[in-house]
């Protein structure tokens, strides 16, 4: 009997071999490199912009395959860190088997690995983002017995030439449908390449945002990830903006995840959905309620949430997007179904499973149950996000609200049920704590918290420091106040347009 999760697996690898991803080794990718006629190995790891960075290993005999996949290879860690001095930058990157891929663009046969990094001494680098992400899980895990699943919403817009034919209007394409939906091509393209990288994709749509202009029109869409662990959830968003960018440029057109491109039009945000585990079991409702563990995880989000804008929201442009009157949040709240909120509660399927059955009268078959399907939403961190710190400081919360004397009290007193935007709900709104209004002073918050961060050596300083620095380096403080045309917000627009 074929196992159920490897039946219609897009992973050629996975299909190859019967076998899921992590059950991969050194020798079941060897054969399939020499069944399959793989001629290079390409190693991937995330850089300090964040962005995947590809060394491409040459197969010359099964000799030089096993070296590579034995030891890994060298690096200039200065080059790819601005942290790391250029006096002691060797670095090692070295393979996890499990996220190995059949590489879907290359003409030539490749397969594409995921990389982690390693000191002169052997030993994980502390302040590497993929390192820094494991540390913050197992301390998590180690202190609590709870596990974290997670899934991101990746918006972006794609750019291109003005197509008369079945015009787009500002602010309507939720969901539309081609061909007013013009990138839905696009859009499928990557979303089967993504599969076939090892993504696990929930579903991809037209997005509200659609911005027309004189000479170029921009639409905005959605995919959406399914709970995968904590780690392999950072590795997919990596590699989803890699084959976005990749597809995009094929099709002669430009992808931007830039938190904001126009004034007045939806940005693009990068939600974060949390699911908690205990023993494989979710931790988040029981009894249709929410758990006291659902609550303290809030109230750890909720207590960092300024803090964590210095991860999940890098450049100036994202502080054009987290501002009033706009569905992303400026308060810090929570609340059920409520999208001015910074933590949303969405539907979760409970007591919601006969839905199917009533749309289809003469259905008798039993349905699975999936109440156990809900999550928390981050709603603040937008496409410039550093996807691995970002979990990784989701992860710190997470624990620092399990630990938090008063972290009930405190969901108490942040809850909302309204929308605080609105004129009559202005009093809510004043009792809120506020998330920063600049890069600059996302960093200070970041300095403020950073005894929390680097709590048994999750986050190193050097690490703190350097982003902190990095994150002053916009020279944003006062930025909002300070632009007062189209045009000033139009260049530090296309300053950052690539960020992400």
């Amino acid at each position: 009997m074929v196992d159920p999760h490897i039946a219609m697996h897009p992973n050629k690898i996975v299909e190859f071999l019967g076998r899921l991803p992590q059950d991969f080794t050194k020798e079941h990718l060897i054969s399939f490199i020499e069944k399959n006629d793989i001629r290079f190995v390409n190693f991937r790891y995330v850089g300090g912009d964040g962005r995947l960075k590809t060394l491409n290993c040459g197969i010359n005999s099964r000799f030089q395959l096993d070296r590579f996949l034995s030891s890994g290879e060298r690096v200039d860690g200065s080059s790819l860190f601005s942290y790391i001095d250029s006096g002691s930058g060797d670095l090692y990157v070295v393979p996890r088997f499990r996220t190995a891929f059949f590489n879907p663009f290359t003409e030539v046969p490749t397969v594409d690995i995921l990389c982690s990094f390693y000191t002169v001494e052997g030993v994980p680098l502390p302040s590497s983002f993929e390192n820094v992400l494991q540390r913050a899980h197992e301390a998590l895990q180690q202190s609590t017995g709870l596990k974290l699943k997670a899934m991101g919403e990746l918006e972006y817009y794609i750019m291109r030439g003005i197509d008369p034919l079945y015009p787009a209007e500002p602010q309507k394409g939720y969901h539309e449908s081609f061909p007013f939906s013009k990138g839905e091509a696009l859009r499928l393209e990557a979303l089967t390449a993504m599969a076939q990288a090892g993504c696990r994709i929930k579903y991809g749509h037209a997005e509200v945002g659609y911005i027309p202009g004189e000479d170029c029109e921009m639409e905005q869409d959605e995919i959406e990830f399914l709970p995968v662990a904590l780690e392999d959830a950072a590795d997919q968003i990596v590699i989803a903006r890699w084959v976005l960018r990749t597809v995009a440029y094929r099709h002669g057109v430009t992808v931007s995840f830039a938190p904001k491109i126009q004034v007045g039009h939806a940005g693009n945000g990068l939600h974060i959905h949390t699911e908690v585990l205990r023993e494989g079991r979710n931790m988040l409702v029981e009894a249709d309620q929410l758990t006291d563990t659902a609550r303290r995880v809030i109230a750890g989000y909720l207590s960092l949430a300024p803090s964590l804008t210095a991860f999940g929201n890098t450049v100036p442009i994202s502080y054009l997007r987290l501002s009033p009157h706009q569905e992303a949040p400026t308060n810090v709240c929570w609340g059920e179904q409520n999208r001015s909120a910074l933590i949303r509660i969405p539907l979760g399927w409970l007591g919601a499973n006969d839905m199917v059955k009533d749309a289809n009268p003469i259905e008798t078959g039993d349905f699975p149950d999936f109440s156990q399907s809900q999550t928390l939403e981050f709603r603040s961190p937008d496409g410039s996000a550093n996807i691995h710190l970002l979990l990784a400081g989701l992860a710190v919360a997470a624990r620092h609200g399990m630990q938090l004397p008063d972290a009930l009290e405190l969901a108490d007193k942040l809850h909302v049920g309204v929308n605080i935007f609105s004129a009559q709900d202005e009093g809510i709104r004043e009792r809120l704590p506020t998330l920063p209004g600049s890069c600059w002073e996302s960093a200070d918050l970041l300095l403020k918290d950073r005894a929390i961060y680097e709590r048994d050596s999750v986050f190193s300083p050097v690490l703190i420091d350097g982003f902190a620095e990095q994150l002053r380096s916009h020279n944003d403080r006062g930025l909002g106040g300070q632009l007062r045309t189209e045009e000033e917000i139009r260049q530090l627009v296309n300053r950052y347009i690539h960020c992400g």
